[in-house]
Formats: structure tokens, C-alpha cells, sequence
């Protein structure tokens, strides 16, 4: 794979390209995505102070190969077909346009984020810890897409791990605190001993998905408008029991920003400040125990939401939680 890169000692294992903001012939404004997100992110980070041009980790995009690794070839054939685009990313009229534009226009962005994924899960090995400024598509298993989400990155990450790294990593736990319930992973490992999923999610919202929720280590269902003082306790509570149960030699955080009080599709009431606490706890009880974590950031469909995310990687730096070259 191409994937698999080396990065110069004075690049952060933060990564990103320009490449993952989606430029769809307008048809973006009709999702409720930020289309733009990703690069907003590293905007704020980069008037920080903290990246640039020169010291972020450049991926490279997903070949059909790469996606091979856990994708079915019907699944990615039928990427070919502009209704099947259509349908996952809930864009109606884009079943209208012509492939190829699809192609170029939404799915490849995706490969790259799909390689951003795939790329953090290797450097957060090799300096400790990692974070995907896109990435986390985690209703996207093997066969099947859906709810945005059409590359199954968070399955391909580990099983790159798990090829890759077999002396070094053999149990990766899942910590998944987006406010959607991450179906896709979750039907891709129900039979994998090695991955322990622990899901904070609204049970009331998207996917509602029965047969995965089965799959779950340790399950933790919120009700509507949940704010940030039981937000924050179950996650804590459960993420140290889960750590009790299960030793991973890698952490994958899917840090969803969609708990948001206001945000339309998460339907939680967590603020700002919630979300800088809650990945500060993720990070001090992954970084104290010394196990490699990678982060990818998910859903989340408020303007703000890009601010949140560059504003609680900035925290985490300045907690000492993450460290530049």
C-alpha cells in the first residue's frame, strides 16, 4: 500500500489535505454537512500557531486495492452507479448527475479521508497518538454504506493495524462518542474478540440498529437533550470500567462533535466546553496508561463545529496531552 507512509520529524501526526472538502457542483449546500469542515479545522489550527503546510501529514487517497482489504467488490461496483451515491449521502438529485462527477466531485474526497484514517492509525503507533482532521465513517461496514458514510475507514484502520503491527497490536477497543450509534464497525467485528466497542450514542436517532447495538462491549444509551454533567460522568464511568476489562495496545476515538446542544441530527445538549472536556478525559486516560490513540472527527453539523474541534485539539496541547515535533 501506498498508504503506509513515513513522515519527516518535524511533522505532527495530524493529518490532512485540501483534498477532503467536497466542491459538488453546488449540490453540497443541500446537505446537512459542513462541506467545508475539514478545512476550516485546519484553518483555525493553522492561525494558532500550532500547524502549517509544512508540518501537517499529508495522506494519500485509497486505491481500490486498499479498499479491498475489507470492502466486497459488488459493494465498490455499485459505488458506480450514481442512485447508490446517492442514497447513502441522502442527496437526492445527485442520482441525476453523471458518475464520474460523482467520482470526483464526493467519492474521491472520501478516499482520501479513508487514507487519512488508515495513515493515523500507523503514525499514532509510532508517536503515540494521532488525529484524522476528517474521517469516521462509522455506518459504513464491508458491504454496505449508509448514513453519509461510504468507506467503512474506521474497519479498514484496524484491520491495516492488525496486518501491519501483529506483534506489536493485537486488541484495539473502539470508543465511540459521536451521537449516532456506529452500526457499520460494529457488524464488521461481532465476531472479532480482539475489538472492544464501547458506543455512547442517542437512542432515539439514526441508525436504529438492533442486530449491531447486540454487537456492543459496553453499551451507553442517552436520552434527548442530555447535557453535559451526566454526559460527561457516564463517559467517564464507562470508559474506566471499560478499560478494566480490556487491555487494547490501541485506542480508536471516534469523536463525533453532532452531541452538541443544537445540533439537528444529534438531538443532545452537550456544549462547547463538554466537548473540550470530553476529549481531554478520552486523551488523559489513553495517554497516562501509555496506549496509543487515534482520533477522526466524525459528525457534526452546526457552522461551530469546526471551532469546537480545532479549539479542544488546541486544549489537548496545551494539557500536555499531545506534543509537537
Amino acid at each position: 500500500t501506498n498508504l503506509y507512509i513515513d513522515i519527516r520529524g518535524e511533522q505532527w501526526p495530524i493529518v490532512y489535505r485540501p483534498e477532503y472538502n467536497v466542491h459538488f457542483l453546488g449540490l453540497e449546500k443541500l446537505h446537512p454537512f459542513d462541506a467545508g469542515k475539514w478545512g476550516h479545522i485546519f484553518k483555525y489550527l493553522k492561525t494558532a500557531g500550532l500547524v502549517g503546510e509544512d508540518t501537517i501529514a499529508v495522506p494519500n487517497e485509497a486505491t481500490k486495492e486498499d479498499l479491498l482489504v475489507v470492502h466486497s467488490k459488488k459493494y465498490l461496483k455499485s459505488l458506480k452507479c450514481s442512485f447508490t451515491v446517492a442514497a447513502i449521502t441522502e442527496v437526492l438529485p445527485m442520482c441525476l448527475v453523471p458518475n464520474y462527477l460523482v467520482q470526483r466531485g464526493y467519492l474521491k474526497p472520501m478516499r482520501f479521508q479513508t487514507g487519512g484514517s488508515i495513515l493515523a492509525g500507523k503514525l499514532a503507533l509510532e508517536r503515540g497518538w494521532a488525529i484524522n482532521l476528517g474521517g469516521g465513517f462509522h455506518h459504513c461496514c464491508a458491504s454496505k454504506g449508509g448514513g453519509f458514510c461510504v468507506y467503512a475507514d474506521i474497519t479498514l484502520l484496524i484491520h491495516f493495524v492488525f496486518n501491519h503491527h501483529p506483534k506489536t497490536v493485537q486488541n484495539v477497543m473502539i470508543v465511540d462518542l459521536d451521537a449516532h450509534q456506529g452500526n457499520g464497525y460494529q457488524r464488521d467485528f461481532r465476531d472479532n474478540p480482539n475489538v472492544y466497542i464501547i458506543d455512547v450514542y442517542n437512542r432515539g436517532i439514526y441508525p436504529f440498529d438492533r442486530e449491531a447495538r447486540s454487537y456492543i462491549n459496553r453499551k451507553v444509551e442517552l436520552r434527548h437533550f442530555t447535557e453535559d454533567e451526566e454526559y460527561l460522568k457516564l463517559v467517564a464511568t464507562n470508559f474506566d470500567e471499560a478499560l478494566e476489562e480490556f487491555i487494547p495496545q490501541l485506542i480508536v476515538y471516534n469523536a463525533g462533535t453532532d452531541v452538541l446542544k443544537g445540533d439537528p441530527l444529534g438531538c443532545l445538549s452537550v456544549t462547547s466546553q463538554g466537548i473540550i472536556e470530553r476529549d481531554e478525559l478520552v486523551f488523559s486516560r489513553a495517554r497516562t496508561r501509555n496506549i496509543p490513540i487515534v482520533m477522526l472527527t466524525s459528525g457534526g453539523y452546526l457552522k461551530e463545529t469546526a471551532r469546537i474541534i480545532a479549539s479542544s485539539i488546541i486544549n489537548l496541547h496545551e494539557m500536555g496531552l499531545i506534543q509537537g515535533p
